[in-house]
């Protein structure tokens, strides 16, 4: 009699399953190799089904479409097409789904649950905390051009006095005011660096991102730059600025926009370069993938075929100027590699070619990727009359060092400018971390946000230019 009685229960409580409405909002936190990453499903019902969005809130996106949604017999599964992501999860008798998310071939655990997460807190030694020992003060500004308003923080060494001062410029994709990324914020502990010495510092969140407007996803690199010169003028009105004494430190694309604000103006005084670069666009990509690959275990064979095929890829962008005639190009040629590289679609674990050529091609047609492709940074390099420092870590995989710091020395010597350092710093990444192979996946993973080596480099020459 027991046994009749407990299988009552369960069958009542799978009936219940089955037939719950899951309508809301769905938060879980995918972890991949010492990332943490929050991911949101907002799922709607009405009589045609389910349906729902995606909002990734560390990275700044909301809304992001999804192509399907499904639930049933307790299973839910949801698909989003262009961005080769699948997710399948099973709701339990605890009101909480647990899935595989899947993405390009790899799987990785998520469980959703409607209740509120938040990510496990990270020791970041180096991250300072209030109250900060100066001024610190939260700030908006426009840019008039675009129509839009940009967030930010001033930090000056006291309340009152002229102070000289940096603008801080973040590298590619959305990042916040501290240039916020797998549990670091790069930004916020050189700005309390350097505010402690002495520098009033400007650093703000990207347009689009945390408290900016904007839109992010359809600007290319030339929108940062009308940031910055918006940011400087911005500057310019406070009293507390020594406006003889104006510098902008731009980190990785960050250092592509800084040049180009100051080729333009003469009220940028100096400029500090954490890996940018100094060669054009589809040359460092080709670099950056052949580095990070083999640090991966790719085999050398591999690497090479993945390179022509990547080299014929940009080739095509470099010579495009339609963006539909492009879209077809790129499509004919990635679907003919496929073919013509069985071995590649054996790699796609689960995700349809169809799928995985789209995914490539938009990304190859967006705006930011098809103008950083074009784009190359010597030209613009050779325009900059003030002061340089540019610094790289000797285990950048991002920036290599020795060919980007070679390439900007030479561009900065041909236009004439007499005030340039160049520094490879040894063991540190691209973020300047100090690293044991300079891979991205070791980013989260080291404690460290930013090498003390680095930091007291900048600051020193900053202070040469300043006093």
């Amino acid at each position: 009699m027991k046994k009749i009685v407990l299988l009552l229960i369960v069958s009542m409580t799978i009936l219940t399953i089955h037939g719950q409405d899951i309508s809301g909002q769905w938060n879980g936190v995918l972890k991949v190799q010492g990332i943490q990453l929050r991911l949101v499903f907002n799922i709607t019902k009405d009589e045609k089904g389910y349906s729902s969005t995606m909002d990734s809130p560390d990275q700044g996106a909301k809304g992001i479409p999804v192509t399907s949604t499904n639930f049933e017999n307790s299973i839910l599964k949801i698909e989003l097409s262009n961005a080769g992501i699948f997710y399948e999860g099973t709701l339990n008798d605890k009101h909480v789904f647990i899935g595989i998310f899947k993405q390009s071939g790899q799987s990785f655990p998520l469980n959703l649950t409607q209740e509120k997460i938040e990510k496990e807190k990270v020791v970041r030694p180096q991250e300072p905390t209030k109250p900060y020992p100066y001024y610190s003060e939260d700030v908006k500004f426009e840019n008039t051009k675009d129509k839009i308003t940009l967030a930010g923080t001033l930090t000056l060494p006291k309340k009152d006095g002229i102070f000289p001062a940096v603008i801080l410029i973040t590298g590619s994709g959305p990042q916040n005011r501290d240039e916020e990324l797998l549990g670091h914020k790069p930004f916020l502990v050189l700005s309390d660096y350097l505010t402690k010495n002495g520098i009033a510092v400007l650093r703000y969140d990207d347009r689009g991102t945390a408290e900016s407007t904007g839109n992010f996803k359809t600007a290319t690199t030339r929108d940062f730059v009308t940031d910055v010169e918006f940011a400087l003028k911005y500057l310019l009105t406070r009293k507390e600025i020594d406006k003889n004494h104006i510098g902008l430190i731009g980190h990785s694309e960050g250092g592509i926009i800084a040049p180009i604000v100051a080729a333009k103006s003469k009220d940028v005084n100096f400029i500090v370069l954490l890996a940018g670069t100094g060669i054009r666009g589809d040359k460092l990509l080709l670099l950056q993938q052949e580095l990070i690959g083999k640090v991966s275990g790719t085999n050398d064979a591999d690497l090479q075929k993945n390179k022509l095929i990547s080299k014929g890829a940009f080739d095509i962008v470099l010579k495009s100027k339609n963006t539909d005639s492009l879209k077809t190009e790129l499509t004919n040629y990635i679907s003919q590699a496929m073919k013509d590289n069985p071995n590649l679609s054996k790699k796609l674990s689960g995700m349809s070619k169809d799928d995985f050529v789209k995914l490539q091609v938009t990304q190859l047609i967006s705006p930011w990727m098809n103008y950083f492709i074009k784009y190359d940074p010597s030209l613009i390099l050779e325009k900059v009359k003030s002061p340089v420092l540019a610094i790289n870590g000797s285990k950048d995989l991002q920036v290599p060092a020795k060919v980007n710091l070679e390439a900007i020395k030479k561009a900065l010597e041909k236009g004439g400018n007499k005030n340039v350092t160049t520094k490879e710093l040894p063991n540190l990444n691209h973020l300047f971390q100090e690293s044991k192979t300079g891979a991205p996946s070791e980013y989260a993973t080291i404690q460290q946000t930013f090498s003390p080596i680095a930091l007291s480099e900048i600051l020193h020459w900053i202070l040469k230019q300043v006093n």
